[in-house]
């Protein structure tokens, strides 16, 4: 197989409305003005992202690929092609890292089946740095991702993560689709011993970012805001 010169960058994109410069490196904007072909989750926020790092290229002559939930492993092999061709490529998140809790690992995977170099580039991700401001082990963790909507089934893992994140001392990541952010964390405190701790995690970057942990006790009588903004729980011992 004929090794592939061009390069996969995994970019990463502001969590909040900052100033560029607070959280993507100066470095990551010179490589984003010298890419034209970007596979993205949503064409319009990547060209909002573009024109605020100073991308001053015309749209028209830039090569815009979707890549979201609703993308098959059908589609694949046009997003690689570029790639394939010889042309360096972005990867961006819709907020924050691809790849983690985002779409890409498919595109990602591919990349190195056909020897094409990967690149990741450092930025922000909400869940590593909500772990690094729980206070929790860093050391070992788990991610879930999104634990079940079903009620039951929801409660019965919040029972299994919480009984490992005890017996292992680690540390237990999930997160919620905002809306449904009160009744995760309604069902975290009848769910959980009053003496676990639950970190919470919100709007990180942003002015208005919240990171607190307690104990299931604690929070028992001080209930946080965060119906519809962005969160991340932190369950350990």
């Amino acid at each position: 197989m004929q090794v592939s010169m061009s390069i996969l960058y995994l970019i990463p994109t502001p969590l909040s409305d900052q100033p560029i410069a607070n959280v993507i490196p100066h470095y990551n904007v010179e490589v984003l003005l010298s890419i034209t072909h970007f596979v993205v989750e949503e064409i319009r926020t990547a060209r909002r992202f573009l024109r605020k790092i100073g991308y001053m290229g015309n749209f028209d002559e830039i090569c815009f690929y979707l890549l979201n939930e609703h993308s098959s492993a059908a589609e694949l092999p046009t997003l690689i092609a570029p790639l394939l061709q010889g042309n360096n490529m972005g990867l961006l998140s819709e907020a924050g890292t691809p790849c983690i809790a985002d779409p890409g690992s498919q595109l990602v995977s591919l990349a190195h089946q056909h020897q094409i170099r990967v690149i990741p580039l450092s930025g922000p991700s909400s869940i590593f740095m909500a772990l690094m401001a729980s206070g929790f082990n860093g050391q070992q963790f788990r991610f879930l991702g999104y634990l079940p909507i079903d009620k039951s089934q929801r409660i019965a893992t919040i029972k299994s993560l919480e009984k490992e994140a005890t017996t292992l001392h680690n540390s237990q990541i999930f997160i919620e689709t905002p809306y449904r952010n009160l009744s995760l964390f309604n069902d975290i405190l009848r769910t959980c011993q009053s003496n676990t701790l639950l970190c919470i995690a919100c709007n990180l970057t942003a002015e208005n970012e919240f990171i607190q942990t307690k104990t299931i006790r604690q929070w028992e009588t001080s209930a946080p805001n965060i119906h519809k903004i962005n969160c991340v729980f932190i369950i350990s011992s």
